[in-house]
């Protein structure tokens, strides 16, 4: 059986939320002040009105397995390392408010209601009293004024937050336990003043009184070693219970989770359990997923999809599968050139580079054109403030081979490979995190050779490879950041982060023409005019040519065992996994458990009893 849900409208693609180490709800800090008095005239609000996207029928309890390929490197949610694919986990916690995914607007979440002050830069928040930590703590605004405290501390080894925390967030005002107020340290528009504002706790008593602090901000000075493997204690439903190191990692529900007093909590966050097992293999891991091993599977890759994602239990419908549509935004990336790297100044070089990488091709021959390319270096989806006029470069040989040899590069060896006059061969290695990608990289090397160009490929697996990246070891880097409401800039291209270690300034670009500009963006009130810069910098960033804009997957796609249930309405525009494979947030958590059909699926493979083959396709938001 194929079920195919049809749109009933037609939708604008979305726009949508803040960067890597924005991706699940900005963290902001905050200035612990004495209590103040309210201003009169508030105008509260919240919302109750937006539709559910959860299902009633969700069930509680069992325990979901997945799989990740590499063992994250820490636990602390920020300093060094932080910033891995194991944040989607970490970072699974609650800020003041959320956003439907479908509608856009903010839900209540730790705030049960807010109101905008006329300065353009303040809200106000009340918390809700029975939110609590998963410890049983209380979550007041002392967790709040605590952030400031850790986001600016030079112990925690985090140049980013320091700085965002410092010039984006000014204040945070308290009124009462339950009571604050924050402050940007700039006029913003109303929605996107909400962005910046809507701060992440962090729980001040786990932190408290640390044995070395010789520079008195209450924050360890051996922060980060002390910390590393310590998850601290969350707002969201799940807190690591259990850490075999190098081999699992399990999540439990926080008991009687305060969360479900809120409408748009409820039916969510369904099992009770969920245990990550290390695989490093992803071929190994389809594996145990087709005994049963694990619950689900992203069948992304077209082959898996396509080619492996059949045979007796597919057939028989113990494993289902589904394609869903999203209109999620779309992060920076393809492949980041590293500026410091010898060679790679060179703008013809670089230049060549665009017109040697057949992603294009790679999309057609390795991705049955399943994916899509990636029009923009900077990513796609955010309405006005992308340049369309910005479209990725077709593989031309001819042409990437004229930029090579402007660069000097006129000799061609035994070996096909230019050659410069002091005998450099035109090599460079690209580094990428998983062996999935080895084959798209490889069509990549092939297609180059066209144009004289030398790939090597760099293969570092899992965290490790975006420790290498972070610490600006890689020559060029195969690899996206994660999506953002608003394209954010400072991260990746301002002078303060270049050439430093743990910054997301990958490509080690900067220029004084765009430091100006990042800095006017960052301040600028009117969104006419914010749009407008954001169009600048995005033709600056693609004029250096430091990034070569690889493809986006516009879709979840997976396979799952009958007993894992989703709700009516599988997905909404924003999903990008239909089951918790990139942490709980970013799914939604909407699917459950079915004991009784996971004992009745059981009991029919022994048997031999085969149930209707079913494959679920979701085109709404196509």
């Amino acid at each position: 059986m194929t079920l195919r849900i049809k749109p009933s409208t037609k939708y604008c693609r979305w726009t949508p939320l803040l960067s890597l180490s924005l991706s699940l709800g900005v963290l902001f800090s905050t200035v612990a002040i004495q209590a103040a008095q309210l201003p009169e005239g508030l105008t509260w609000q919240t919302n109750s009105s937006d539709p559910i996207f959860s299902s009633p029928d969700a069930q509680f309890g069992g325990t979901y397995r997945t799989f990740i390929t590499s063992f994250p490197q820490t636990f602390r949610l920020v300093g060094p390392d932080a910033n891995g694919a194991f944040a989607a986990w970490t970072r699974s916690a609650l800020g003041l408010v959320d956003r439907h995914p479908n509608t856009d607007n903010w839900l209540p979440s730790i705030a049960s209601s807010w109101a905008f002050g006329d300065d353009h830069k303040t809200v106000y928040f009340k918390l809700d009293p029975k939110a609590t930590w998963s410890d049983g703590k209380p979550i007041t605004a002392d967790d709040f004024t605590f952030m400031i405290k850790m986001m600016r501390s030079k112990d925690i080894v985090d140049p980013w937050s320091n700085d965002f925390y410092t010039n984006e967030v000014s204040d945070i005002i308290v009124y009462d336990k339950y009571t604050i107020a924050v402050v940007s340290g700039k006029p913003r528009n109303p929605d996107e003043l909400m962005d910046y504002v809507n701060l992440r706790p962090i729980p001040a008593h786990f932190y408290a009184s640390p044995k070395k602090d010789a520079n008195g901000d209450g924050i360890a000075d051996d922060f980060v070693r002390r910390y590393n493997f310590k998850p601290e204690p969350t707002s969201g439903p799940y807190y690591i219970d259990d850490i075999d190191k190098g081999k699992a990692v399990t999540f439990k529900h926080v008991k009687d989770w305060w969360g479900y007093e809120n409408k748009y909590y409820q039916h969510r966050f369904n099992v009770e359990k969920i245990n990550i097992k290390v695989i490093r293999d992803q071929d190994i891991a389809f594996k145990y997923f087709e005994k049963g091993q694990l619950d689900s599977f992203p069948l992304l890759r077209p082959t898996l999809w396509h080619e492996k994602a059949v045979g007796e239990a597919f057939d028989k419908g113990y494993i289902h599968k589904a394609w869903a549509f999203n209109q999620a935004p779309v992060g920076a990336g393809g492949i980041w050139i590293n500026t410091a790297m010898p060679l790679l100044d060179d703008i013809n070089v670089r230049m060549g580079l665009e017109y040697a990488i057949d992603y294009d091709g790679m999309i057609e021959k390795i991705l049955r054109n399943d994916y899509v390319r990636k029009p923009n270096p900077m990513g796609t989806g955010h309405g006005d403030y992308d340049n369309t006029e910005i479209t990725a470069p077709k593989f031309d040989p001819k042409l990437a081979a004229s930029y090579f040899e402007k660069a000097g590069f006129t000799h061609i060896g035994a070996d096909g490979i230019r050659e410069n006059n002091k005998g450099q061969r035109l090599s460079f290695a690209i580094t990428y995190s998983t062996p999935t990608h080895t084959a798209r990289v490889a069509y990549l090397r092939e297609q180059a050779k066209l144009a004289g160009l030398d790939i090597t490929l760099n293969l570092i697996d899992g965290s490790s490879m975006f420790k290498f990246v972070l610490e600006k070891k890689h020559q060029l880097s195969f690899h996206d950041m994660s999506n953002s409401k608003i394209p954010v800039y400072w991260q990746y291209f301002s002078s303060d982060n270049a050439n430093k270690p743990q910054t997301n300034n990958f490509t080690n670009y900067s220029s004084s023409q765009l430091d100006e500009l990042i800095d006017r963006y960052r301040s600028e009130f009117d969104l006419n005019k914010k749009y407008q810069l954001s169009r600048q910098i995005q033709t600056l960033i693609n004029d250096a040519k430091v990034i070569i804009p690889g493809y986006m997957v516009p879709y979840a796609r997976e396979g799952y065992w009958r007993w894992m249930k989703l709700p009516k309405e599988m997905a909404t525009k924003q999903t990008e996994s239909l089951f918790s494979s990139n942490g709980f947030m970013g799914t939604f958590s909407t699917f459950w458990i079915d004991e009784e059909v996971k004992k009745e699926t059981k009991a029919a493979m022994k048997s031999g009893k085969a149930f209707e083959a079913v494959t679920i396709v979701d085109d709404r938001y196509k």
